[in-house]
């Protein structure tokens, strides 16, 4: 199926069908979540929770964005269930259990984080065909403050992040993610390598590639970082 534009609401198919036409790769359901890319659907005026609609008595599209939520569908569900989701005013909220379900077919992602996904995925292959892999590394006084390391990553594992980094142990110290060159400074100014600390989180802590693709993508001071981890995921196959 040939699909010139995307609609500004596109079906799981027509993201699907359109990814592929611009990147020369199938696409699922399943790749589409693990790329980080939010799936809404659409729900009617409920008068049984009108707090969820606010002003908007018509209904809104509801993201799903959950974990949980993701994972369900990424594993091949029959259908969708939403049970965290973000009202009318965007405002993450708990739907009342079981939560609200909908058929597959009602899924919709939107138009520009699709094209977003391909311009970003175009970007990367061209990156890492222009990268040359050198034999010898030097490390890079270059990093995250503790702050910027809460901020992107504490909300993605069940550890005492911020007593991990304190104590610099494993991942957290001078041998993993934390920048040795700053750690001699003052305690103030030690930083870590959030694409070393990224691939910790993965391989210790079973961080999953989606939730810190989506991190990343989340905060500002991590976009010098993104084509690193990019092309960091390319090359081990992720």
């Amino acid at each position: 199926m040939t699909i010139k534009e995307l609609p500004f609401r596109a079906t799981t198919q027509q993201a699907c069908d359109w990814l592929a036409q611009h990147t020369d790769t199938p696409w699922s359901l399943a790749r589409l979540l693990e790329n980080g890319l939010i799936p809404f659907v659409w729900l009617d005026y409920d008068a049984n929770t009108p707090e969820l609609f606010g002003d908007a008595n018509g209904g809104y599209a509801a993201p799903i964005f959950f974990a949980d939520d993701t994972a369900r569908l990424a594993a091949g569900s029959d259908d969708v269930l939403i049970t965290i989701t973000k009202d009318a005013y965007k405002i993450v909220t708990t739907l009342k259990a079981p939560g609200v379900r909908r058929e597959l077919h009602e899924l919709r992602f939107l138009k520009k984080d699709v094209e977003r996904l391909a311009s970003n995925l175009a970007r990367q292959a061209e990156a890492v065909t222009e990268t040359v892999i050198v034999a010898a590394a030097t490390e890079s006084t270059a990093g995250i403050s503790k702050v910027q390391v809460l901020a992107a990553f504490s909300s993605l594992v069940k550890i005492d992040l911020l007593q991990a980094l304190d104590s610099a142990g494993g991942i957290f110290g001078d041998e993993g993610a934390r920048v040795k060159a700053s750690a001699k400074k003052s305690k103030h100014k030690v930083v870590w390598n959030p694409v070393t600390l990224a691939l910790g989180l993965n391989e210790m802590y079973r961080v999953p590639t989606s939730h810190l693709k989506r991190a990343f993508k989340s905060h500002d001071f991590l976009d010098d970082w993104a084509m690193e981890w990019e092309q960091t995921l390319t090359l081990l196959g992720k």
